[in-house]
């Protein structure tokens, strides 16, 4: 019996009536209910991009070493030389960890590591970027122990290491957590795959998993707010196995590596629906599969049901007739599926049959972002809070009677103290190749067989974005490449996570263009091109939208591995120097949220021809050989750099510093400015990076020299390192372990 479409059914499925006009205008008749169900997934936010695409577009998307083009692929891959390339990318998976944060994260995993191998590379390292409410509120420990156990649970059983991420805490994400997750795998370059179906009459396999109806509608799920109601929707979120994804992990690179493939993309967002038509429309073809042979867990499932379904650890091969018993003994040989469903065809339709009867039949390119999927411009407005938080004065702010009491209390803040709560739960040492481990600027791991390495971080500011979005992303990328290049590396390209509020909002549009022009100002500038990513809209709940937060996951490369650098100081009487000016900007800090409870002021500007010399004086040392510890100076500012700078528990090295502060001293020991690196050295070494900062027209102040046990600055700052390191490494522990009572009024 034919389903009558009614409004009802159009609102239900996200689609505009204007879009199901179109629909009719495609197809020439009404659709079936499975061909609005596949319209409904391919044209959400989530899959199609249609309120993104055209600011996503003016980012910097082509570069030297890019052997993809930008957002055509599963992910973005770079040559490293040697016959080597790196892929890499960053998702969401905001909306399934909001309520299942175990499998949301989990599953935010998994989908990333597919979108890896599927390109032929080995995962080789995964990171994140997560955003909680207050630490105080119940449901959000129960939140973040959730999603880290996901996150931690799923990488480990791949044997994937998680080597380094980010935490913040702030009221905005109360209801709404972003958990963003990047990975990044090597190949060599004959083995990149395609996600392209070309050769009719070629096979259209079906690999891994069997499908059931959990994660039905979990893209058109992304593209709406939260509320109330969407504890309803718990079916649109996935169920990972993480062992049945190592199996097809190696059943996977094998055929791509004994060349076996014409194409393949892994059936994540959108799931069988998205996977075929994307295929098919990159390869200028059609698809016709039957869903009746889709193995399947459960009964009486509906094509509407197979199309949509989103379970995890399957995938999409094309390959050609004469090959399927080479592939097939692959897949059996690690105990997976492995079903015909369908042929290749020229006449670029996507068509679906159950038992050989016809129940979809649409044109491949009308479905997908770069075809004729619906582009829209929306309208932006400045935003009415700017010239509110604006309005702050600093001078308001008395000076402390105690800077021992405010180091104290920024170190045992949950956006600054130690996050060992969570990658403790990492297996981050999997795999042997983890140089530097979590808790430094950015994480290295070697590439094995060759001296090189990778640098990797991911870093966003949200409250940078908040007070000015144009400056918070230029920031972000900024923090990126220099966290990037105190590890030791060279900055290579970038992958995001943009996480935004509802798109139709004009003041939260208007912060979206604000942050695509940012951050292609800053990657034009260090020559670190977008390989792709993702944009995650409808982050908000019925009480407000999240703070404009573009993640930057960014790649960087060590061509010798002997030169990765950590942030610890390393030896008593190293003289400690700072590149960079004297701070005197203090908006957006974690010291002002502190003193004021607000997040105010203009955010940190960022001077990129600037940031970049500083930048070129710390990767140039740090290649001569004489940086002993490099550390960029963020949240917390100078004080935090130098009080972190000695927490290797071992040997709890401080500094005895004495400068000249310029401005006032609250400011200059905690306020946020770009552009600054701590840096030691052995003093004989003095007059080569006094030199570097001369050839590269950078400040740079003698700050004072490594000591034991004590962190003294001036006259202001006096406090015991191991005591420090106490309030800072247990502060997130002792929160998550204690209950909050709330005490009625």
């Amino acid at each position: 019996m034919k389903t009558q479409i009614t409004e009802e059914i159009i609102t239900e499925h996200g689609l505009s009536k204007e879009e199901y006009k179109r629909i009719l205008q495609i197809l020439g008749r009404e659709p079936t209910i499975t061909e609005l169900g596949i319209f409904s997934v391919m044209w959400s936010e989530h899959a199609s991009y249609k309120n993104s695409i055209l600011q996503i577009k003016t980012l910097p998307r082509t570069g030297k070493g890019l052997l993809t083009k930008t957002g055509e692929e599963n992910a973005g891959v770079v040559d490293i030389g040697d016959g080597l390339a790196v892929a890499f990318k960053m998702e969401s998976h905001n909306h399934p960890s909001a309520l299942e944060p175990y499998q949301g994260a989990a599953t935010g995993v998994g989908g990333i590591l597919r979108d890896i191998f599927t390109m032929g590379a080995r995962p080789v390292a995964s990171l994140n970027s997560l955003r909680f409410g207050n630490l105080n509120n119940n449901h959000v420990k129960h939140l973040l122990k959730g999603v880290v156990k996901g996150i931690a649970d799923y990488g480990n059983c791949m044997g994937v290491p998680t080597v380094a991420g980010e935490i913040y805490f702030e009221d905005s994400y109360e209801g709404n957590p972003l958990i963003n997750v990047m990975t990044a795998g090597i190949l060599k370059h004959e083995n990149l795959a395609t996600a392209s179906a070309k050769g009719p009459g070629n096979y259209v396999l079906y690999v891994g998993s069997t499908t059931g109806r959990d994660g039905i509608h979990g893209c058109t799920f992304a593209s709406v707010e939260l509320s109330e109601e969407s504890a309803e929707k718990r079916t649109s979120v996935q169920v990972g196995d993480p062992f049945m994804e190592k199996l097809l992990l190696e059943a996977t690179l094998e055929v791509i590596e004994k060349k076996l493939v014409i194409g393949i993309q892994d059936m994540g967002a959108a799931g069988l629906t998205c996977s075929s038509s994307e295929m098919a429309a990159k390869g200028g073809t059609g698809i016709d599969i039957d869903v009746a042979l889709v193995p399947k867990r459960e009964k009486g499932m509906t094509p509407y049901e197979i199309m949509l379904s989103e379970s995890q650890e399957r995938m999409l091969l094309v390959i050609k007739p004469e090959n399927f018993e080479k592939v097939e003994d692959i897949f059996k040989k690690w105990d997976l599926n492995i079903v015909k469903i369908g042929e290749v065809t020229a006449d670029k339709m996507l068509r679906v049959r159950e038992n050989k009867k016809v129940v979809a039949e649409i044109p491949a390119n009308t479905l997908v972002l770069g075809g004729d999927a619906p582009v829209y411009k929306r309208e932006k407005n400045y935003p009415k809070y700017l010239d509110k938080v604006h309005k702050f004065n600093p001078d308001i702010i008395p000076l402390p009677d105690d800077y021992n009491v405010v180091l104290k209390n920024l170190l045992s803040s949950p956006n600054i103290a130690s996050k060992n709560y969570v990658y403790q739960q990492y297996d981050y040492m999997v795999r042997i190749n983890t140089i530097i481990e979590p808790g430094s600027d950015a994480a290295v791991c070697r590439v094995k067989g060759t001296n090189k390495a990778l640098a990797m971080t991911t870093d966003c500011n949200g409250r940078y974005c908040y007070l000015d979005p144009y400056e918070g992303a230029k920031g972000a990328v900024a923090e990126a490449a220099r966290n990037i290049v105190c590890a030791g590396g060279k900055p290579l390209a970038i992958t995001n996570c943009l996480n935004f509020g509802n798109p139709y909002k004009r003041e939260i549009y208007w912060t979206f263009a604000e942050v695509i022009r940012g951050m292609g100002d800053a990657c034009k500038a260090f020559d670190t091109p977008v390989t792709g990513g993702n944009v995650s809209f409808y982050n908000e709940t019925e009480k407000s939208a999240v703070y404009p937060t573009p993640t930057i996951g960014m790649l960087g490369l060590l061509e010798d591995k002997k030169f990765a650098t950590t942030q610890y100081f390393k030896n008593e009487g190293d003289l400690i120097i700072l590149l960079g000016n004297n701070c005197n900007e203090i908006g957006g800090s974690e010291y002002l949220e502190l003193a004021t409870g607000k997040v105010s002021g203009h955010a940190p500007k960022v001077n990129l021809e600037y940031e970049k010399s500083i930048q070129k004086v710390c990767y140039e040392a740090i290649r001569l050989g004489i940086v002993k510890s490099a550390h960029d100076c963020s949240e917390g500012g100078l004080a935090v750099a130098l009080a972190e700078s000695g927490f290797k528990s071992e040997n709890f090295l401080g500094a005895k510093i004495n400068f000249e502060m310029k401005n006032r001293p609250d400011i200059e020991l905690f306020g946020e400015s770009h552009s600054r690196i701590v840096v030691s050295i052995e003093p004989n070494n003095i007059s080569i990076i006094k030199k570097l900062a001369k050839k590269h027209k950078v400040n740079f102040i003698i700050l004072g020299s490594v000591i034991k046990n004590y962190l003294r600055i001036n006259d202001l700052i006096d406090v015991k390192v191991d005591e420090i390191f106490s309030r800072w490494h247990s502060s997130i522990t002792e929160k998550l372990t204690t209950k909050t009572v709330r005490h009625k009024e």
